[in-house]
């Protein structure tokens, strides 16, 4: 019979795997922009970002070696897992599209990073806190500059609030699902390791008006719940063909090294 430690144990690894998921794919994401920025200086800057978001995703990933203690790498979990077996949020595998959307994205996933790191600092688990701890000094920076932006774009000219618009349209439906725990999760809030996801929805949900108040936008109307599945392996066509970019090197040579 599992016992309640067991449980624990293995519902942290699966969070944590989900974390070091989220930031990964997120990152892959941005660094797609590399080169094809509207402009050098975001250019840099999203890269910038994607490397800040790779750390962190390392971070996660080694405190899950240790977790499992398979003897395996942060390669391993990264190169040479299949589509079904990531963790990631649906929103962080979402298509860059425009910049607009890309925007976006960023946004709504920061509002919930921050908060999430903030109150994370804070857990009984050393490991967890240290993680959250060295990235939330670079989160705050990546959260300046996606608001900073939407209320650009918002407030901007009539086109680029038309692709602001359409950007939150089609992004909305799957900014909740970071948001709503996982069995995993709701066993790590139940004994304090994670914190709570309802505080989380309140001040994720207020900092969003906030914004986009500024940016002259209105906030989607609606449940932002309506896509979700990614955190336990139920993923979007668009993640198989990410993998098949992001892994392809290892998988022609595995074990290679620079």
């Amino acid at each position: 019979m599992e016992t309640a430690k067991n449980k624990t144990d293995q519902a942290l690894f699966n969070t944590v795997l989900s974390l070091a998921d989220s930031t990964l794919i997120l990152s892959h994401r941005l660094s797609e922009w590399c080169g094809h920025g509207p402009i050098i200086e975001q250019d840099i800057a999203m890269s910038n970002i994607a490397l800040d978001l790779i750390g962190e995703a390392r971070n996660f990933y080694d405190y899950a070696t240790k977790l499992e203690g398979a003897g395996k790498t942060e390669d391993d979990y990264a190169y040479f897992r299949e589509s079904k077996e990531y963790k990631n949020a649906l929103l962080c595998e979402q298509l860059n599209g425009d910049f607009a959307h890309t925007v976006v994205r960023q946004f709504f996933f920061d509002c919930w990073h921050i908060h999430f790191l903030d109150a994370l600092r804070n857990s009984p688990d050393e490991n967890l806190a240290a993680i959250a701890e060295k990235s939330y000094m670079e989160v705050s920076y990546h959260i300046k500059w996606s608001s900073e932006w939407v209320i650009r774009l918002g407030d901007g000219t009539e086109k680029s609030k038309q692709k602001m618009e359409t950007a939150l349209k089609a992004l909305w439906p799957f900014s909740g699902e970071l948001l709503e725990a996982t069995e995993d999760e709701k066993i790590l809030i139940a004994v304090g390791i994670l914190p709570d996801f309802e505080t989380l929805k309140t001040v994720w949900l207020e900092q969003v008006t906030t914004i986009l108040t500024r940016a002259t936008l209105e906030v989607p109307t609606g449940k932002n719940t309506a896509q979700t599945g990614g955190k336990t392996g139920r993923h979007s066509e668009y993640l198989s063909y990410l993998l098949a970019e992001m892994q392809s090197v290892q998988r022609a040579y595995p074990g290679l090294k620079w």
